[in-house]
């Protein structure tokens, strides 16, 4: 079957706030430079604290960054309540909005996907990252009507997660690529070489790649001869200058720099992650407070770094900083 594009393919009225974006040019958009996910920042007492959260997300639109997530997984979406993703959905919105693409989540289960995703497009947000519903497993036919219903509740361009107990098959994709014009993009959480090369395969560019692994960095070379042209940089939140020059080299097939910079800095960034879980999140705060920018504490249940895994942190820091 022949690869389709997006010429010719109808969108849907995307609404009429100050941020919108056509979905076909928030593709282009997104697809033309790296992601990132801010952490959510909170006060002692474990509350959103705006005033940290706006002052990173202006630190994090003064770099080259092709879009920036709000409340999604680096961000704690998953710790976060609807009324508090809005909270900083707006906050991002209003701080950033204008200079770059404000991507808002959807998520739990459907109706509460669609109310999220309401409340987003009422708030001026660019698009929608649609994440798999909680805890509940589901048949293909079942997630399709998962994200039929939420791409179908706003004229935002959305990008589904493919991860976890939502992992979609390549005829999946296709289904949902033909039914809603306002899809536009599939982020791969599972890194199955196989289901990616199927999906590219059978897709093409109809839809935009990105990649979601943790510290996508690993794999954002490989991934890239399977269509997977972005990815999101967690990395980007405490070493945006490093991240930057990482996708440059992905992007440029420059495997001895790509290389060189996992073995320096990214593959003993990952001995540390790994040493407990939950570290993902936490790790990122703890490399933005190395850097001096008080990234704060993560809510339960995750946990934070211990003190001499924030030493260790923060020396393999100075060795790649500017």
């Amino acid at each position: 079957m022949p690869k389709q594009s997006w010429t010719g393919i109808v969108v849907a009225s995307y609404g009429c706030f100050v941020n919108a974006i056509p979905p076909l040019d928030l593709a282009a958009r997104l697809a033309s430079g790296l992601l990132s996910f801010p952490v959510t920042h909170f006060d002692d007492r474990l509350a959103f604290d705006e005033s940290r959260y706006r002052e990173h997300l202006a630190w994090q639109a003064s770099f080259g960054v092709a879009g920036l997530f709000a409340a999604g997984g680096t961000g704690e979406g998953f710790s976060l309540t609807s009324s508090e993703i809005d909270t900083v959905v707006r906050a991002a919105v209003d701080e950033v909005g204008a200079r770059v693409p404000v991507i808002a989540p959807a998520t739990g289960s459907t109706a509460q996907a669609v109310a999220q995703a309401q409340a987003a497009e009422a708030a001026g947000a660019a698009g929608l990252l649609l994440f798999p519903p909680y805890l509940t497993e589901a048949s293909q036919s079942g997630l399709i009507a998962h994200v039929d219903a939420v791409c179908r509740a706003t004229g935002l361009g959305v990008i589904v997660y493919s991860r976890a107990n939502a992992v979609l098959e390549d005829v999946t994709v296709a289904e949902l690529a033909d039914r809603n014009p306002t899809l536009i993009g599939l982020k791969d959480g599972v890194g199955d070489i196989e289901r990616m090369t199927r999906t590219y395969a059978k897709v093409g560019d109809r839809l935009i790649y990105v990649g979601g692994l943790p510290t996508a960095e690993t794999f954002a070379l490989p991934l890239l001869q399977l269509g997977v042209s972005t990815y999101s940089s967690a990395l980007y939140n405490f070493l945006p200058e490093f991240a930057l020059r990482f996708y440059a080299a992905v992007r440029a097939q420059d495997r001895a720099a790509v290389y060189g910079m996992l073995n320096d800095f990214v593959i003993p960034y990952l001995d540390i992650r790994d040493r407990a879980r939950g570290y993902a999140v936490s790790i990122i705060k703890a490399g933005l407070t190395a850097v001096g920018r008080d990234g704060g504490r993560v809510r339960p249940p995750l946990t934070d770094l211990t003190a001499d895994e924030r030493s260790d942190l923060g020396r393999l820091i100075d060795k790649v900083r500017p």
